[in-house]
Formats: structure tokens, C-alpha cells, sequence
């Protein structure tokens, strides 16, 4: 099978495809090492580390780079590419035929536009169908913000039924943590349903039970990884002693020359 067709089925298996995202090859790589069977990237891991801001179209040549770099993976990712980087389907769809092209297996493609307001579902749906005629294997992750906005929950549930009209392959509804809103979209959805894990809400396991078919941790892992460098250097200043296991030099060569 192709990385497109193992990506695409590690949604359909016994449990929810765990999908850690990382901000660099370096993360991607050791996340891979660690046995996770697919990896996404985090935007706003991708928009800290090139200095821009996250949400804003503004990294558009980073992220096509990092994913040239991540296609050499042996396992599938998937690529957040927020709003598409253009209003335009032709010129979405376009970057999304570069990004197969280099080995890229899904991507997630947000209705949220600068981090203020929703688009137009019909003109955010035309993005997810030009990209389906386009590149008709790539697995199109179609988010929709309206848990982050403040949007009623009719507006997602009218959204998502309209995504998935279009083509979507999966549903991402980062923010919806209720789990009687989550039975309600995994019951009106055929396509797999994606939530975002957060450390308050409901576990692996219990999402599994209300139908989500993948669990995404956004940008955790970077605020996580931010954290512990900060951590890390302020016990070094401060003569104490470091604790947990620290990937050698030659171990993170060693997956760099792979």
C-alpha cells in the first residue's frame, strides 16, 4: 500500500489514530522512531520556529520546505496548511498537488480565517472540492472552528454535513469537548471524525467510545517542548540536576542521516 492508503486506513482500525504533530523534521523523525504510525504538523509550531505569526497565510513557502523534508518519513503525514493560504481554489489546489508530489499524505484545511472569523461554508467547501479533483488521494481533513470562535453548535453540525457534501475525507472540530456534541457529529458523519486531545478532557478511551476516529494533539507537543527548554536550561544555570531521559547527539544524527 502506498503511505496515502495506509494514512487513509489507520482511520478505520480498532482504536483512534493517536496523531502526535510536530513543528521540524527533527520532532517528525523522533516521533516516527517512537513507533507513532502516521505524523501531522502543528501550524503554529511551524509559524513560532520561522518567526510569523500562526493563522495569517503568512507561511505558506515554510510549510511547502518542512513538508519536502517530511516526505522522506517512512511513515504517512499529513500537512496543516491552515485556510489554504489562498482564497483561491485553483491556487490551493495547486499547492496541494506540490505538497503529494513530494510524498505528502493528508492535510487539514480550516475554515477560520486570521484567527477572527469563519468563512463562507460554500466558498471554503469549493477549496475542499478543487483539491479532491485535483488530487483525489490526498486525505483532505476538513476543520471547521466554530468550537474556538464561539460559533453555535448548529453552525458546526451544518458545516461538517457540508465538508463532508464536498469531498472532506475526514472532519476536524478542534474545541468540541461535550461529549453529547461529539455523539451528535459522529452519529451525523460518515467520514471519521478528529478531535483535539486536551489534558482536561475526556481520555483516549472515552473518546473511542463516543465514535472519534482520531485524536490529534495540535500544538501541545511544541508549548510542551518550549517549556521543557526553558526548564532545562534554567536547572542547568541553576546547578541542578536534569531530570527524564535526553536524546543523545548521536541518536538525533543518527535520524537526520536516515
Amino acid at each position: 500500500m502506498t503511505k496515502t492508503d495506509v494514512f487513509r486506513s489507520l482511520h478505520h482500525g480498532d482504536r483512534p489514530l493517536m496523531l502526535p504533530n510536530a513543528w521540524d523534521y527533527g520532532s517528525a523523525a523522533m516521533l516516527a522512531e517512537a513507533g507513532f504510525p502516521a505524523v501531522g504538523t502543528t501550524s503554529l509550531g511551524v509559524a513560532a520556529a520561522a518567526g510569523l505569526p500562526d493563522g495569517t497565510a503568512a507561511t505558506r513557502d515554510e510549510t511547502l520546505s518542512l513538508a519536502r523534508r517530511l516526505g522522506r518519513l517512512p511513515v504517512p503525514v499529513t500537512v496543516d496548511i491552515e485556510g489554504g493560504f489562498s482564497t483561491d481554489p485553483g491556487e490551493v489546489a495547486q499547492f496541494c498537488a506540490e505538497l503529494v508530489a513530494v510524498g505528502i499524505a493528508g492535510i487539514n484545511l480550516e475554515d477560520s480565517r486570521s484567527n477572527a472569523e469563519l468563512a463562507d461554508p460554500e466558498a471554503h467547501g469549493a477549496l475542499i472540492a478543487a483539491v479532491k479533483a485535483r488530487v483525489p488521494e490526498l486525505f483532505v481533513n476538513a476543520r471547521t472552528d466554530t468550537h474556538w470562535l464561539g460559533i453555535d453548535a448548529d453552525s458546526t453540525l451544518d458545516r461538517v454535513l457540508y465538508y463532508e457534501k464536498c469531498g472532506a475525507d475526514g472532519i476536524f472540530v478542534p474545541g468540541v469537548s461535550d461529549p453529547a456534541q461529539i455523539r451528535t457529529l459522529t452519529s451525523a458523519l460518515t467520514a471519521p471524525l478528529n478531535v483535539l486531545f486536551s489534558p482536561t478532557g475526556s481520555t483516549v478511551a472515552e473518546l473511542a467510545e463516543l465514535g472519534v476516529r482520531r485524536i490529534s494533539t495540535g500544538s501541545l507537543l511544541y508549548r510542551a517542548a518550549l517549556a521543557a527548554a526553558v526548564s532545562t536550561a534554567e536547572s542547568v544555570a541553576d546547578g541542578q540536576r536534569l531530570d527524564g531521559e535526553i536524546p543523545s547527539y548521536a541518536t538525533v544524527q543518527r535520524l537526520l542521516e536516515q
